[in-house]
């Protein structure tokens, strides 16, 4: 049996049917339609080389948890601008950003250089992250890119594990071994080898292995096993001394041009923040395992380490010290940067070597001679 509906009713239903249909579409959310932005970085590094995949790393972070509204292409050295030439370019506006290390910019501002070379007063680098983020150090580079003119905003991140001394063409057992050498470097680096008697040339990454092979170069050094390998060290050169104060607590640094960064919503550059923070904890890991599986073959490959000899290292430090008193008398900023730096690693470093236990004893008593051996299953 079919109801039968009056006219007045139909018209009330109607009327109701239509005034839902109003308010729910006025509730209804409003869409997004912003354009999504591209940004154009480029990095400091040879597309082969693991530093370009670690640039690559952040911006796939970064275009992951923006979810098409932001995009980071970042192209290899040289793309747009040679690999010295990228700090300006990004404040120029030439490049949206860019990917390297902040002692690429010491001709600037030496004080610059504090960030990576020598000792750190101890500090690893992880510990220089500390200082820089907690201890002064990001407004510190901040004042100083502003002393410049620079419109450039400053990430650093990813604690580079300790550089070797270098790949020479036989091995150094002393000091007076460095004298007279045409050596690689870059950074404060380059005054600390010079006080010991080389002759420093700072070509950038993709030109050291060239160098070396037509003899423009005795000896150099980079950074690590996986990057050492893939640029050809071990083609021109047979002998790498492990462990340097030159450079021992080093990271990278990700640059904004500074008018692209400000013009982002708050929701991208949230974003840009946290994925700085996840690539630091992700390159830290990622270096370990490829670092150590990238020695194993060097090794396999007949290329031959040493430690290097505890005389140079105590005159690397003779050198520093030279080098910071001579830089701290000519540039108040690196006087500055220098004592702020001094304060962090009193007491941070007094707290690490009280606290941190030798991993070495636990090595050796697995791995070391005379260990028991692993138990088959």
């Amino acid at each position: 049996m079919t109801e039968k509906t009056s006219a007045p009713r139909r018209r009330f239903l109607k009327k109701t049917a239509v005034a839902a249909g109003s308010a729910g579409a006025l509730a209804a959310p409003m869409i997004a339609t912003a354009q999504p932005v591209a940004l154009r970085f480029q990095s400091t590094w040879p597309a082969k080389d693991i530093f370009h995949e670690y640039a690559q790393d952040f911006a796939k972070k970064v275009n992951d948890m923006a979810s098409g509204r932001l995009k980071i292409e970042v192209l290899p050295a040289g793309s747009v601008v040679p690999a010295f030439q990228l700090l300006d370019a990004v404040s120029k506006g030439t490049l949206d950003g860019g990917h390297g290390v902040v002692a690429y910019w010491y001709g600037k501002n030496s004080a610059l250089a504090l960030w990576g070379s020598g000792p750190g007063f101890g500090m690893d680098a992880n510990m220089v992250l500390a200082w820089h983020n907690y201890g002064g150090g990001k407004a510190l580079v901040e004042e100083i890119y502003k002393s410049l003119n620079l419109d450039v905003v400053s990430y650093l991140y990813g604690p580079m594990p300790t550089q070797p001394l270098g790949w020479f063409k036989k091995p150094v057992s002393k000091a007076e071994d460095i004298k007279g050498l045409k050596f690689r470097t870059v950074g404060l680096a380059v005054d600390v080898f010079t006080e010991m008697g080389a002759a420093v040339n700072p070509l950038p990454g993709g030109e050291i292995v060239p160098a070396l092979d037509r003899g423009l170069i005795d000896a150099a050094e980079f950074n690590n096993a996986s990057s050492d390998r893939v640029l050809g060290f071990p083609d021109v050169a047979k002998n790498c001394m492990l462990q340097s104060f030159h450079q021992s607590g080093e990271q990278f640094e990700i640059l904004f041009n500074r008018t692209k960064l400000a013009a982002l919503p708050a929701e991208l550059k949230a974003i840009i923040d946290y994925a700085v923070q996840a690539a630091s904890a992700d390159m830290s890991w990622k270096a370990i395992e490829r670092n150590s599986a990238d020695y194993q073959a060097l090794k396999q490959q007949g290329i031959k380490f040493y430690k290097t000899p505890d005389a140079v290292l105590r005159a690397q430090l003779a050198a520093w010290d030279k080098t910071i008193e001579k830089k701290a008398a000519e540039n108040p900023l690196f006087k500055k940067v220098l004592e702020s730096q001094r304060a962090f690693a009193a007491r941070a470093c007094q707290w690490q070597n009280d606290y941190t236990v030798d991993f070495k004893m636990a090595y050796n008593h697995y791995f070391g001679r005379g260990a028991a051996p692993a138990k088959k299953g």
